[in-house]
């Protein structure tokens, strides 16, 4: 993408079902769970850059010795920090007694981060607030262990205001207003009932109370703690926890709209944000990872029981597409084949936009991440041009001439890496402000390649959210080339609304959709729409969120894609440039095929799968009209 948005964050979950000693006779080091973490951190850096954080959790340990280890970073190479932090005490104990540490009961009893749970993240901070409170997991402490809370997620709630009154109706005094604290205090706060009511319970049965800590780890219900904690909850989630005592567990929204896998065996338990980085670290194949079904949890407790139980109402399933676009990892060999699939379904349509002249189309993308989708782009280019070379052959019937069979045989696509991506200057660019000074150097170009004034170039990107990056550098680097055209290929639609479920997608006035449907309504003399839109978004302001309708959709009715599409290339183009600039986007009806199983779409359409999705584009209007930059959620 070549636009800068933020992705979604990424989770670790490992729980070792044996006893340290195991892995170390079998592995050769009781470090098998960090290192599996580490490798799942790190397969799964493209989740969150802003920060990186690691539990681990010592089940069983004695009264008086730290049974919770947690290392947290903000810095700019986060999960290299933390795993250096992690490493500190081993490093001084090999220097010290080598021997010592690779005796795994010593390790456990003197070493942090020697135990049998590991929760890891990776963060991107849609709060745009990076300080290292912000960085999971977070904590929630007690001198219970069963009451010792740990959180890490993927998850944007929607109604963080309807929880957090609910919570201070319970007579909580919340530290801050974020979906992070709120979500921890709140199943903090049913973990706590749960505590209570079995305490009673036991109290009453005459047991002692060292008995009765013990028989509530036993027995404590973490389905029934997140079925109570999650019915406000709305928005897209996945999210893990380790409770003091060794239960864990992954629970994930009942739309389905974030992801998270699993793999279990009789050794281990692991939880992570995508298929194949699972694979890749514990070396099985696809059909040995399962997908935790939307609405479930799989929860391990103590005694190393895993169960996937039913926590709230499956949903009409709206799984996040731009996972399978853009976010998600494309090794993983669906999503390969959907991005594949993305392309080819582009190609009737750009090879119609340059008349079928491949002789005079030079065909590229926009590095990294559309390069599956330009594979798949140009293998649908070959596959049409074959049936226009089989109809140029039958056409000459008998009169076959061996020089002409040779010339149609002959045309092929023109394939050539155009752009190239400068990845330190990419990675420099860290916030806003800077990005604009910076932006038009990322990318550099191969010349001599394009025939000045005669060829066109097309080149695919696989999503084009602002703009920024096209207007300020790519149209005017591959311009230095001297085309006739430039065609831009987005194998995403257009995006049009807000994204409240985990992405930095939240101000409609950064949309270059958008702004050009706003654009066509003010030359169209159609800014009455505008006004009326408003009006309407204000009068359900403070409706309940299950009331409101999103009347966003108005802005683009009087409009055709095209014509948004159009607009969008006019608003792009710099003035100084000497190319014709054209896009053509991906239609909503081909994702859907490309895509069957991930219909969440509502970037797109405007259909959010949750009634608070509604709440924050009419909101986010309101906020664009008033000029207010604030959040919408």
């Amino acid at each position: 993408m070549s636009d800068q948005i933020k992705h979604e964050c990424g989770i670790v979950l490992i729980r070792l079902l044996k006893p340290l000693e195991y892995y170390q006779e079998k592995y050769g080091t009781w470090r098998y769970g960090l290192n599996k973490l580490y490798l799942l951190m790190e397969k799964q850096h493209n989740r969150g850059q802003d920060g990186a954080g690691a539990v681990n959790l010592k089940i069983d340990q004695p009264a008086g010795q730290k049974y919770f280890s947690r290392h947290r970073s903000n810095k700019a190479n986060p999960i290299k920090d933390v795993f250096e932090k992690i490493n500190e005490p081993f490093i001084k104990q090999q220097e010290k007694n080598p021997e010592l540490l690779n005796d795994p009961i010593y390790a456990k009893e003197h070493l942090p981060f020697a135990g049998e749970l590991y929760l890891g993240h990776l963060r991107y901070g849609t709060f745009g607030n990076h300080s290292i409170d912000y960085v999971h997991p977070v904590l929630r402490e007690n001198n219970w262990r069963s009451r010792n809370l740990t959180l890490a997620g993927n998850f944007n709630l929607t109604n963080v205001d309807e929880i957090f009154q609910s919570l201070t109706e319970l007579g909580q005094h919340p530290k801050d207003y974020t979906d992070t604290v709120t979500i921890l205090e709140n199943v903090g706060h049913f973990l706590d009932e749960e505590n209570q009511l079995l305490f009673r319970k036991y109290k009453n049965e005459g047991k002692s109370n060292r008995e009765i800590s013990q028989c509530i780890e036993d027995e404590l219900n973490i389905r029934e703690i997140l079925e109570r904690s999650s019915r406000r909850w709305d928005g897209g989630y996945a999210i893990a926890g380790v409770v003091g005592h060794g239960d864990a567990f992954v629970t994930r929204d009942p739309w389905g709209i974030r992801p998270a896998c699993y793999y279990a065996d009789d050794e281990i338990v692991v939880v992570a944000s995508e298929r194949p980085v699972i694979q890749t670290a514990m070396n099985v194949r696809s059909v040995q990872v399962k997908e935790l079904k939307p609405g479930h949890a799989l929860i391990i407790k103590k005694n190393g029981k895993v169960t996937e139980e039913l926590v709230r109402v499956p949903q009409t399933r709206r799984s996040c597409s731009f996972e399978r676009i853009y976010f998600s990892r494309g090794s993983d060999r669906k999503i390969y084949e959907e991005r594949k699939e993305l392309g080819r379904l582009l190609a009737k349509t750009i090879l119609e936009k340059v008349d079928y002249d491949i002789e005079n189309t030079v065909f590229s993308y926009i590095p990294n991440t559309a390069e599956t989708a330009f594979y798949g782009m140009m293998e649908g280019v070959r596959r049409e041009m074959d049936q226009v070379k089989k109809q140029q052959i039958l056409d000459m019937g008998s009169d076959i001439d061996a020089d002409k069979l040779d010339k149609i045989l002959s045309l092929e696509p023109r394939v050539e890496k155009i752009a190239i991506k400068d990845v330190k200057m990419r990675t420099f660019i860290a916030d806003d402000d800077s990005r604009d000074d910076m932006v038009a150097h990322v990318y550099d170009v191969t010349y001599g390649i394009v025939k000045n004034g005669v060829d066109t170039l097309v080149i695919i990107d696989d999503s084009i959210v602002r703009g920024t990056t096209l207007k300020k550098s790519i149209l005017r680097i591959l311009d230095r080339l001297h085309p006739k055209k430039i065609i831009v290929v987005s194998s995403a639609p257009q995006i049009r609304y807000p994204d409240c479920y985990g992405i930095d997608m939240a101000k409609l006035k950064d949309f270059c959709a958008f702004a050009a449907a706003i654009e066509l309504l003010n030359e169209s003399g159609r800014t009455h729409i505008i006004d009326e839109v408003y009006k309407k978004c204000k009068e359900q302001q403070f409706l309940p969120k299950e009331e409101i309708v999103n009347h966003v959709k108005e802005i683009y009715r009087p409009f055709t894609a095209e014509q948004v599409s159009a607009k969008i290339a006019e608003m792009l183009r710099p003035e100084d440039i000497e190319a014709e600039v054209e896009l053509v986007y991906q239609s909503v009806q081909n994702l859907h095929v490309a895509c069957p199983d991930d219909n969440g779409d509502w970037y797109f359409t405007g259909d959010y799968p949750t009634p608070g999705g509604n709440k924050v584009v009419n909101t986010s209007f309101i906020n664009f009209v008033e000029g207010n930059t604030g959040r919408a959620y």
